[in-house]
């Protein structure tokens, strides 16, 4: 049976990157600074000036024409008033989608729990990192919690891709949980080319890259060659 491609998520860095992966098919356009870290951020008057622009796509491109927009809050600590208003932050700059780093904590329910109210009115996406074991057990708390979906990432970007940590088989049932409970679902990870193929008959909603995209690596510039060959790649027909 053909299955429907995962979308294409890229991170961006600054303005150019985020036209950059407009231009070159993202499905979503996600802010993320990672010189700062697996989940670094963007600050307050960058959040601002994204905004902007990709409220300008809207009026050029019409609301189905332009990318979605995520971006990540930093590398929090799991101290749920800490958590909380460092979502609170990026989700004032009005953002649509907030990515929201959940590590292997005692308090990882209570940070869930202080968000549920921010919850109601932005979607918020919880990060798992596969680095960390993570517990997929917290999917029922964030679907309680009211959160629009979840993702898997990488921490440690030394430590290797998401696959050198969770097999497909795991992946799979952790997206089959993960909408067992309303949650859109993505796949990250220091994802290269050469992953597509094995994760895309995994059946998450996006597949989202960074270093892939780049000359350089994570850190490096987005690259609009590489960017076109993991749209295409993403594109191409399978049969799972």
């Amino acid at each position: 049976m053909k299955q429907t491609p995962p979308g294409l998520l890229a991170s961006v860095t600054d303005l150019h990157e985020m036209e950059l992966a407009r231009a070159g098919g993202a499905d979503i356009v996600d802010l993320k600074q990672p010189s700062f870290g697996a989940l670094g951020a963007w600050s307050t008057d960058s959040l601002t000036a994204a905004v902007m622009l990709w409220t300008s796509w809207g009026e050029q491109l019409g609301e189905q024409g332009r990318p979605a927009l995520s971006a990540t809050i930093g590398d929090q600590p799991m101290v749920p008033a800490l958590v909380r208003a460092a979502a609170e932050r990026v989700a004032r700059t009005g953002v649509p989608l907030v990515k929201i780093g959940l590590s292997a904590s005692q308090h990882t329910n209570e940070c869930i729990e202080a968000l549920a109210p921010l919850a109601s009115r932005t979607r918020l996406i919880g990060v798992l990192f596969a680095d960390e074991a993570p517990d997929f057990g917290i999917l029922a708390a964030l679907g309680r919690a009211g959160f629009a979906g979840v993702m898997i990432d990488t921490a440690d970007k030394k430590a290797g891709s998401l696959t050198a940590h969770l097999d497909p088989l795991t992946l799979g049932q952790f997206v089959a949980e993960a909408r067992r409970h309303g949650l859109i679902t993505g796949l990250a990870g220091s994802l290269r080319l050469e992953d597509i193929p094995l994760l895309v008959g995994v059946g998450a909603d996006y597949l989202g890259f960074r270093g892939a995209l780049c000359e350089g690596g994570r850190t490096g510039t987005l690259d609009p060659l590489r960017l076109g060959q993991v749209h295409a790649r993403l594109r191409e027909p399978s049969d799972h």
